[in-house]
């Protein structure tokens, strides 16, 4: 078990308090998030952190009957992931000094090479469907958490806290770098997490239950992650960027007043890179938590699930009436429930049938679903999910080109300009740099060339408008390049206008191909040198074997007098 010194339970103290003034910040967000919940996302959401609850699965989404907003917050997110993160297209580039990937230089190839080993780190890891739930969590809560630590297997692994889990405060330049968590994790979970020295006696003892009953024991878990700048001596080493503190909570549902808590920490470590990446999508001030699109739907949500559920009631009672009928057919109650019946004294005295409806008009069931669509279109414009459906505005054409498709979108993205700018600053930009520094720990990437040393790396990220851009460049190299190729059957000078190295090199880098598929300048010139070199041979052999041709024709014509032309051109003969 932790035995805890002086500087432990200083920080154990200091962590408690951290989180209760955190708690209590986050109140009017947490109360939001609720309904933000309620009617888009219900399970990304707890409202108490409770161990050892059995209704987990049950169904509660009893506020959601039509699913036009869930489905509107999955196109956004959807959209986020395929237009910034995407798993199946470069994302992100590195430069290091003013060298980038794209040339064939032994530095830019380090860089090149450098990008490839983190592309596929990402890919093998459980990174791309953490970063999906972190999208759906910012489109629907305006805040969204992801953890990213070293692991042995995969070299990350992600992990995602949902809304109710975590606390999130700004530093004194307003980054969201201090996040505080509390979640349940069990008694199994605990001791391969943290080790079996390091926990509690009791969570020990449960763990050495025989029959394995207490594996399955949830106990509540602190977990703290901030800056170590501050000057608190707290036995984290300086040259530790930020600090990290693990404790048993406790059992009950307000852990705080639990004095049982074991007193040391799980794990107390510090890392040399922002290990927690949290991001917003609106911004007031300088509040630590963010605003969604969600917040701005859920009058129209919540519409929605009122007049869908009165326009069900209206056609329920269409198809299946309440009834009225005579007080002479039968003494019964009153009913105004589909199908019910309610008897009426001289019912029949008033000319109307023995039994008739109790509506003599209709519902407005049609004017019920213009409105009902109306309220879709505002959702999916609040959702931003015309941006991300640029095929739909062709219906009236069908010569488009996939050039002309990725043009609209990208101009279409503009609009969201401002949210992408705060995703790359707070989540892409921490997060690359942090793979960076993990792959480089654990001696994954190459050694830098000498040129690079000492240089900084800058993070820079490919935006859809740059790759629709680049595809136009590409077409226009290619027209070209065609063009002069059917002219030069007619003309070959034609030729003598294009820089063909030039060209070929520019429309690979345009395409986003390997930068060694390009040879460099000096690899191309020492190929042509040899290549000339090999000709000037040949032509020297070929003149040799011509000259000695012409002799061996010359030594056999006969001149007369026992003299050939070759013997009379060179001055000799018999004599």
């Amino acid at each position: 078990m932790w035995q805890p010194n002086e500087a432990d339970r200083a920080y154990r103290a200091y962590a408690e308090s951290l989180i209760l003034g955190m708690r209590n910040n986050r109140y009017s967000w947490w109360t939001h998030w609720r309904e933000c919940a309620d009617y888009f996302m219900p399970r990304r959401y707890k409202w108490l952190i409770t161990p050892n609850l059995q209704n987990r699965g049950s169904p509660i989404n009893q506020h959601i009957i039509d699913s036009t907003g869930y489905l509107c917050a999955q196109n956004l997110a959807a959209g986020l992931m395929s237009g910034k993160v995407s798993p199946i297209q470069p994302w992100f580039g590195l430069e290091v000094g003013k060298t980038d990937s794209t040339e064939t230089t032994p530095a830019s190839l380090w860089v090149a090479q450098v990008e490839r080993l983190l592309r596929a780190i990402f890919s093998e890891s459980n990174f791309y469907p953490c970063i999906a739930q972190y999208m759906f969590d910012l489109v629907v809560f305006g805040t969204a958490s992801l953890l990213i630590f070293e692991d042995y297997e995969d070299v990350i692994c992600c992990r995602n806290p949902c809304a109710g889990e975590y606390y999130v405060d700004i530093d004194g330049r307003w980054r969201p770098t201090i996040l505080a968590l509390e979640y349940v994790m069990t008694i199994r979970q605990v001791v391969m997490e943290f080790g079996y020295d390091n926990c509690s006696a009791s969570v020990r003892s449960a763990f050495d239950l025989p029959n394995g009953a207490g594996l399955t024991r949830e106990i509540i878990i602190a977990h703290i992650i901030e800056p170590n700048n501050d000057g608190r001596k707290f036995g984290v080493p300086e040259h530790f960027k930020f600090r990290e503190c693990v404790w048993e909570w406790g059992g009950s549902a307000s852990p705080q007043n639990n004095s049982s808590a074991a007193e040391g920490f799980l794990r107390k470590t510090g890392y040399y890179e922002q290990p927690n990446i949290t991001s917003r999508w609106y911004l007031t001030s300088n509040d630590p938590y963010g605003r969604s699109p969600a917040m701005d739907a859920l009058g129209d949500q919540k519409q929605l699930q009122l007049e869908s559920r009165r326009k069900q009631q209206a056609i329920d009672k269409m198809v299946n009436p309440p009834l009225v009928a005579d007080i002479q057919l039968k003494n019964k109650p009153a009913s105004l429930l589909p199908g019910g019946m309610t008897y009426v004294t001289g019912f029949s005295a008033t000319g109307r049938p023995g039994i008739a409806s109790v509506y003599q008009s209709q519902f407005p069931v049609n004017e019920i679903t213009e409105d009902l669509n109306e309220v879709r279109e505002r959702l999916k414009l609040t959702f931003f999910n015309h941006l991300f459906q640029p095929i739909s505005q062709f219906e009236t054409r069908s010569n488009v080109t996939a050039v002309e498709i990725q043009q609209r979108r990208a101009e279409s993205l503009i609009m969201l300009g401002p949210v992408f700018e705060r995703l790359d600053n707070e989540c892409l930009r921490p997060i690359v740099e942090r793979v960076f520094a993990i792959a480089k720990r654990a001696g994954i990437l190459p050694p830098a060339p000498p040129e690079l040393a000492g240089k900084d790396m800058t993070v820079k990220f490919v935006s859809m408008l740059k790759v629709a851009q680049d595809s136009t460049d590409a077409v226009a190299i290619q027209e070209v390049l065609s063009m002069a190729g059917g002219l030069a059957g007619v003309d070959p000078s034609v030729m003598d206008n294009i820089d063909i190295d030039f060209a070929i090199e520019r429309f690979s880098k345009l395409k986003g191909n390997d930068p060694r598929m390009i040879r460099s300048a000096d690899a191309l010139q020492a190929l042509r040198q040899n290549r000339a070199d090999q000709q000037a041979q040949q032509a020297k052999a070929a003149q040799a074997q011509q000259l000695a041709m012409g002799a061996k024709t010359l030594s056999q014509a006969d001149m007369g007098g026992g003299q050939n032309a070759l013997s009379a051109l060179t001055g000799g003969g018999n004599g």
